[in-house]
């Protein structure tokens, strides 16, 4: 008997900017899905109060760990620092939600 182990998913670390100016953070393997359930008002409760505007930049990892650990440091930087480095992330408008 042969064990296989599930396919590998690619995790984000994704950035978001609410209408308001404020940015939220967070993971997933699906970009596209987690953004159209944050402007649904199906996300965190954080973008239920602060509804995203746009997604400002994602960038890779190859587990959930590593994405979990980057996305709390990234959680104790200044906003000023979370946009310097998302601007160093991946192409944006690649991005769900992001100005054409």
């Amino acid at each position: 008997m042969t064990l296989h182990s599930p396919a590998a998913k690619t995790w984000f670390l994704y950035l978001l900017e609410c209408r308001n100016g404020r940015l939220y953070s967070g993971i997933t393997t699906d970009l596209a899905a987690r953004f159209a359930k944050h402007c649904n008002g199906k996300g965190a409760m954080f973008t239920r109060l602060n509804p995203p505007l746009r997604m400002l930049a994602a960038t890779t990892f190859e587990n959930r760990s590593e994405a979990s650990k980057a996305e709390y440091e990234l959680k104790q930087l200044s906003a000023a620092r979370k946009r310097q480095l998302a601007a160093a992330w991946p192409a944006q408008r690649e991005l769900p939600g992001a100005a054409r």
